[in-house]
């Protein structure tokens, strides 16, 4: 029973079809002493030509008298209709579905035979994975989780930048300053140093530039010289990259990159001929998007390379034929919102009804305390290096705080990566993120390791109790406390909050929603003796910390982050 959507079918039988989706307009209270729901009437006044407070009046004397067993009392108050349910039914309703459906509570099948695809992580092949790279991969892969737990079939594309002019530079920087054995020792260290280097001479010689691009058109035509060392740098990259999502815990279903397009372009070029969209500009080919506020998109350089654009919208005419997908979604910098702006739109011209369902989402910038990232400066923070530290400094904490604890280094290894997502993921995608340890691997604020620490907590209380079968006749009356209440309230908002953050690819909806239920578990445990009161009372208890643990280990999963059983 959805009881947010019962109240709202109450309210709409006494409004003649004045209001339709009335469940969408229903808020919860700030303070439970204004009831479980509210219903703001305001909305109401000019189609009923009445006072809001009259309204919210009439419909408390009429619910009232229809002695709906799922509400204990209406209250109209300052043109709000606040509704308090039936708690025994509301808390009994609740945790039964809980312990019935365990890991599938909240899901749905809303999305059932439909597919999405993400596109996101998409690190440059020879070219560090860096701290910078952590908002894409963490964020498109919570979105990942939270499209499959609603039904849909998820396929995660990880875009390597693997082509481009950018393997020119690196290749005329290898020629002119590189050591193969130097690489084959330092890997993608040694590319970087390399790869800077090109851009401070570049600054006294362009024509080093002009040398880069023309490295670049061998690349496309298949000089065997040019694509062997392009391969070489692959190799050695996939290597690294592999190692740090194999530490994140992170998959994709491909890793088809931009030189997975290089034949596969042709057809976008015929095509926007055919179509008339492909125009001549100072010896470049463009889609003048001018009628619509853009600049050009770029098409073919006027040396015949391909552009970014090309490739990007050879890669959305691939996946709509290969995967049929309902969403392609796009994780990239929010500075990158022109770019995609851009092809959509000439998907779009092109005469593709289905651009509309291309979604860029964009996010803010990463940095570290001291500044901002750029690898072309050299001045970038490896992700290993963070990951290896932030475990390091979890490792240290535990040791201070619980030494004995068994599979410590396990146990760090979960939390301190744990800190690093959940840091990135509490926060509003689109704002930018600074990485700041204290915060981060604070067992008392709003973090990762608060979280996990409270599932942790609801676990030992389990092992505790003796109890494995929950499934059990309980006395759901015993739970009317105002935290017991509390907590079952957030379980009943709990699909709803997965939703609502999958609809807008906020993630953070649902790393707000886990902080919110490990507070009101951990008052719950301050409020009540959980294993020493009477058997009635402690089983209705356990079953609701049992509940809990169930919930924060699937609001953690759809995060991505692991869910310690001790801490």
């Amino acid at each position: 029973m959805d009881f947010k959507l019962e109240v709202a079918k109450l309210i709409e039988a006494e409004l003649d079809n004045a209001l339709e989706n009335v469940d969408t307009f229903i808020e919860i209270p700030p303070d439970t002493k204004m009831g479980d729901f509210a219903f703001p009437c305001f909305r109401l006044s000019k189609a009923l030509r009445k006072s809001p407070n009259v309204i919210a009046e009439e419909l408390a004397t009429k619910i009232l008298a229809k002695k709906s067993v799922l509400v204990e009392n209406v209250v109209a108050l300052s043109g709000y209709l606040n509704i308090f349910v039936n708690k025994k039914l509301f808390v009994e309703t609740i945790l039964k579905e809980v312990v019935l459906k365990k890991e599938k509570f909240g899901s749905s099948e809303m999305g059932k035979n439909r597919n999405i695809a993400i596109d996101y992580s998409s690190p440059n092949i020879a070219k560090p994975f860096h701290i910078g790279h952590l908002r894409s991969t963490v964020i498109g892969n919570a979105l990942y989780n939270m499209y499959n737990f609603l039904g849909y079939h998820s396929v995660g594309i990880n875009y390597l930048g693997d082509w481009g002019t950018q393997f020119g530079k690196l290749i005329v920087a290898y020629k002119k300053w590189g050591n193969k054995e130097e690489i084959e020792k330092s890997g993608i260290q040694e590319l970087t140093k390399i790869y800077v280097k090109f851009h401070e001479e570049a600054e006294k010689d362009d024509s080093l530039n002009d040398e880069a691009r023309a490295f670049f058109m061998k690349m496309q035509e298949g000089d065997e010289e040019a694509l062997s060392l392009w391969k070489w740098f692959y190799g050695i990259s996939m290597n690294e990259f592999e190692r740090i999502y194999k530490i994140l815990d992170i998959s994709f279903d491909n890793y088809n990159g931009e030189s997975f397009y290089n034949d596969k372009m042709g057809r976008v070029v015929n095509e926007l001929k055919q179509k008339n969209l492909l125009i001549e500009s100072d010896g470049a080919q463009i889609v003048d998007l001018e009628a619509f506020n853009m600049p050009p998109c770029l098409i073919i350089r006027r040396d015949g390379g391909t552009l970014y654009a090309t490739r990007d919208i050879a890669a959305a005419l691939y996946r709509k034929d290969t995967y049929d997908f309902e969403k392609c979604v796009y994780l990239t910098a929010l500075d990158q919102n022109l770019h995609f702006s851009q092809f959509f739109k000439v998907i779009e011209l092109m005469g593709y009804e289905w651009a509309k369902n291309l979604v860029h989402v964009p996010f803010g910038l990463v940095s570290l305390e001291t500044g901002k990232l750029s690898t072309r400066k050299g001045n970038v923070v490896l992700m290993e290096e963070i990951l290896t530290e932030a475990i390091a400094k979890t490792r240290d904490i535990i040791e201070e705080k619980n030494s004995g604890l068994p599979n410590k280094d396990e146990v760090a290894r979960q939390v301190g990566i744990g800190a690093i997502k959940f840091n990135d993921l509490y926060n509003g995608r689109i704002k930018d993120v600074v990485f700041s340890w204290e915060r981060m691997l604070n067992f008392e604020g709003e973090t990762g390791p608060y979280v996990q620490y409270a599932h942790a907590r609801a676990c030992s209380i389990l092992r505790k109790s003796g109890v494995e079968n929950f499934d059990m006749e309980i006395d759901y009356s015993l739970l009317d406390d105002e935290s017991s209440v509390a907590v079952c309230k957030l379980f009943s908002q709990f699909a709803e909050r997965v939703v609502d953050a999958t609809n807008r690819h906020e993630p953070s909806v649902v790393a707000r929603f886990s902080v919110d239920l490990a507070q009101a578990f951990n008052k719950f445990y301050y409020d009540n003796a959980i294993l020493n009161g009477e058997e009635a009372l402690k089983n209705a208890r356990l079953v609701l910390v049992y509940a809990v643990k169930n919930v924060l280990d699937t609001s953690l999963g759809l995060l991505g982050i692991a869910r310690p059983e001790q801490m």
